[in-house]
């Protein structure tokens, strides 16, 4: 089939990418024309595991183009992806001008029918909207060209989408014409052949299956960090705790670990934007309002620690962080702790040094050059100077570590563990502080310390948008 992707993200690119992999003709268009220049020429915008390879490879072999010409992309597909961003608005709906922006433009552009779909995650009844934008503008054209819309939600993890796309349990098709679903199993064909993966239904259910799946996973999230919290001060393991819940079928181990909450370009966004959409038809969702309270206070707990180690004077102090990332395998810092973190630090007068494997140039692009900003080259080199350490993502880089040595390296012997990696005897034994997450047998806070500023809000800091861009 042809394909045209609008979007080069993590959605857009994966999507392309992995469809050309399968043997489809994949253009990806967007309208930063560095972006497309550097793709090119083999240089991912974005780190995910797998994917410059792929990429690479099926630009090799003319399976995946790009283009910076929206009058190109609309006319080369019979198939139209919308894999653009939808960032929150000030309300924390979702910002649908980048979706149907795209929708203008395939209407504006398209000489014969076209099936649309909504890959950007979208609260329900965008297919409407994005039907109704078709339908005005070709209306203004005064030409009756066929088409359809359907939704095709999304449902990759940063850190693994590649293989969530071509190994994902479901793919979920809205529909309500009879002409989508033969196209969308002819695209889906390569990925579809062990099982029936394909999940047909109404254009409205698929919409809110998005929100309602990535909503199901933060609240497990917020849950666990929520008996995390009461598990500090009952003097009770959460780590106990999560293998004993864990091991019930009905719940399972995934994400029920605690740590210092989620972020990301998925999870926060998502939250609210089902929230605000619930409050739209007037229904309070005071589940989904719960865990983005918690998630949020999680976030600031790393502060507090750190505080409480440091007595609550961080003027000058100079405090090392592992991990920028808001997870591993990623350079996103979107919504991520550490910015909770630095910034905190900073209000109060202290200063960072910092590493994470693949984040410092997102790090370096966010916050620019600062006196109390220092990216090191390595994780080691962090400790030099430190008063103490935070760890905010659980690289698999952080999880062997000489205490003894890093007892030496700071002035301030205290771990702040955001992410539960060591067991706290041994840390203990090393005669360092250890601050984790719901552990018994670590330091327990009992009154939070409040950052000396407040958090931005999620609008404020998920930097400038960019169109055509998840």
């Amino acid at each position: 089939m042809r394909i045209t992707i609008f979007g080069t993200g993590y959605v857009g690119l994966v999507t392309g990418t992995c469809l050309a992999d399968a043997g489809h003709e994949v253009m990806c268009m967007d309208v930063d024309s560095d972006k497309i220049a550097g793709l090119e020429n083999g240089i991912v915008p974005i780190y995910e595991p797998g994917l410059e390879a792929l990429i690479k490879q099926n630009v090799a072999e003319e399976r995946l183009l790009f283009t910076t010409d929206p009058a190109v992309a609309a006319n080369f597909g019979t198939l139209q992806f919308i894999a653009v961003g939808t960032p929150p608005d000030e309300d924390g709906s979702a910002d649908l001008k980048y979706v149907l922006s795209v929708a203008d433009t395939i209407a504006t552009h398209m000489q014969e029918y076209k099936l649309v779909i909504d890959k950007s995650t979208v609260p329900v009844g965008t297919a409407d909207r994005v039907t109704d934008a078709i339908s005005r503008r070709l209306q203004q054209r005064d030409v009756d060209i066929p088409f359809d819309v359907c939704s095709n939600p999304e449902f990759l993890k940063e850190g693994s989408a590649v293989e969530d796309f071509s190994q994902g349990a479901r793919i979920i098709i809205g529909c309500d014409s009879p002409r989508v679903e033969p196209l969308m199993r002819e695209c889906y064909a390569p990925y579809n052949r062990r099982q029936e993966k394909l999940m047909f239904m109404d254009i409205r259910s698929a919409e809110l299956t998005k929100y309602a799946a990535n909503a199901m996973l933060a609240t497990k999230i917020s849950f666990m960090n929520e008996v995390s919290n009461l598990a500090e001060r009952l003097g009770a393991d959460v780590e106990n705790v999560r293998r004993g819940i864990g091991s019930d079928p009905r719940i399972g181990y995934s994400f029920i670990y605690p740590g210092c909450g989620y972020g990301g370009s998925c999870f926060p966004k998502d939250v609210q934007a089902l929230a605000r959409t619930a409050s739209g038809v007037g229904y309070e969702a005071e589940l989904l309002n719960a865990v983005e309270a918690v998630n949020y206070r999680q976030k600031a707990s790393l502060y507090t620690k750190l505080s409480q180690a440091l007595d609550g004077d961080l003027q000058g102090k100079t405090i090392a962080v592992w991990g920028l990332a808001f997870k591993p395998n990623t350079d996103d810092m979107r919504e991520a702790p550490s910015r909770e973190l630095m910034e905190a630090v900073w209000a109060a007068g202290g200063k960072i040094r910092a590493y994470d494997p693949e984040a410092m140039k997102e790090c370096q692009r966010i916050y620019g050059e600062r006196d109390d900003l220092v990216l090191t080259k390595r994780r080691d080199n962090t400790l030099e100077g430190a008063d103490a350490l935070v760890i905010c993502t659980e690289w698999k880089a952080f999880r062997t570590v000489d205490f003894r040595r890093l007892r030496e390296q700071l002035t301030t012997p205290a771990i702040i563990d955001g992410r539960n990696l060591f067991n706290p005897e041994s840390v203990r034994a090393a005669g360092l502080l250890y601050f984790a997450v719901g552990r018994a047998d670590s330091l327990r806070i009992s009154q939070p310390t409040e950052a000396p500023a407040p958090l931005a809000s999620q609008a404020e800091r998920s930097g400038p948008g960019i169109a055509y861009t998840l």
